[in-house]
């Protein structure tokens, strides 16, 4: 049997509003805490799609492990991804997308733990005042 497709060109609307709703309800139970500041952080730290390292102003945000996975939106399992990458990627498990997709998977995975890495330096580093600087989940 062949697989079938999300949304076939005979999907009514009624059937794609009932999947937004879903999708809605399972992301409403997920723990989002991912900021606009982090989120600029991460942008500044990829510098374009973190897949195919496309530039430009459209990256959406994309969770290494999917939300239906598991994943949540935070700073640790947010990248930027182009919309043509976070279409394709879907739910999929990112190193076995990325191989089927022939992108440079240890490039990627060297990359998001070095991010991850200066993400833990820094929140570990005293500030100004001699406090370590907060993180919303040090995970």
């Amino acid at each position: 049997m062949p697989p079938r497709r999300r949304f076939p060109s005979t999907t009514s609307p009624a059937v794609r509003a009932r999947y937004a709703r879903r999708r809605q309800r399972r992301l409403a139970r997920v723990d989002n805490d991912l900021t606009d500041r982090q989120w600029l952080q991460i942008l500044d730290a990829w510098d374009g799609c973190a897949y195919c390292q496309a530039t430009g102003p459209a990256l959406q945000r994309d969770c290494v492990q999917p939300v239906s996975r598991g994943g949540r939106y935070t700073i640790e399992n947010v990248v930027p991804a182009c919309a043509s990458c976070n279409a394709s990627k879907h739910n999929s498990e990112v190193t076995g997308w990325m191989r089927r997709k022939n992108l440079d998977e240890g490039a990627f995975l060297l990359r998001h733990a070095t991010f991850l890495q200066e993400l833990r330096a820094t929140a570990a580093a005293p500030d100004e005042g001699g406090a370590p600087t907060p993180v919303d989940d040090p995970g």
